[in-house]
């Protein structure tokens, strides 16, 4: 059986997200602050600072797919240290699945069974086909980000995700965002080994 890459968690990365999420929150702030002194600040809702980056990873990571051409999809480093290693078909996939299975966690909806243990619907194959399950995916991910709030916050963790017992909404949600800039990491190294610069790059 070929093997393939697990997906990665660096609690480097986590901290990255998490970061930048408050930061993000932090000059929402700063600009609905900035008016007249009797303004108070208003507070945006974490639903709305995860929607931001919900759209940012989008962005990034159908803009990679769509930049591959579709006989390139097939595509897999062999050289050195990556025998084995997943397709560029099955990184796009695999991100697209895992949106859905923790999505779904967000949302406490049961996984779509097509996604399977990550590697996403075996009918979906070709360069259209997989384009389509991510965007997909991506759609799935904000409606999960706009049900985050304060009074909803505790959810029953993801069978995939590293968060032990009960989690949040927002953490998974984290998980999620720092799980796609992952392999949007990935795809851009296959993009370049390809002779083709990432649209974010360009």
């Amino acid at each position: 059986m070929t093997k393939v890459v697990r997906r990665c968690r660096f609690p480097s990365l986590f901290l990255f997200v998490i970061a930048a999420l408050q930061a993000l929150a932090a000059a929402a702030w700063a600009s609905e602050g900035s008016g007249p002194a009797s303004q108070a600040p208003q507070e945006r809702p974490s639903s709305q600072v995860v929607g931001d980056f919900v759209a940012l990873c989008e962005s990034l990571l159908v803009g990679a797919a769509d930049a591959m051409p579709a006989d390139k999809y097939s595509f897999a480093p062999t050289e050195g240290e990556f025998a084995g290693v997943r397709t560029f078909a099955q990184q796009v996939k695999h991100a697209a699945a895992t949106n859905y299975i923790l999505g779904a966690a967000i949302l406490g909806e049961p996984p779509p069974p097509d996604a399977g243990d990550e590697v996403g619907p075996e009918a979906v194959r070709t360069k259209p086909e997989i384009m389509k399950y991510l965007v997909g995916s991506f759609a799935y991910l904000r409606k999960a980000a706009a049900a985050i709030d304060a009074h909803n916050a505790i959810v029953k963790r993801s069978p995939i995700s590293p968060l032990g017992g009960k989690t949040t909404r927002l953490g998974l949600a984290i998980e999620t965002l720092a799980h796609a800039m992952d392999h949007y990491g990935q795809m851009v190294e296959y993009l370049r080994m390809n002779g083709i610069v990432p649209p974010a790059s360009r």
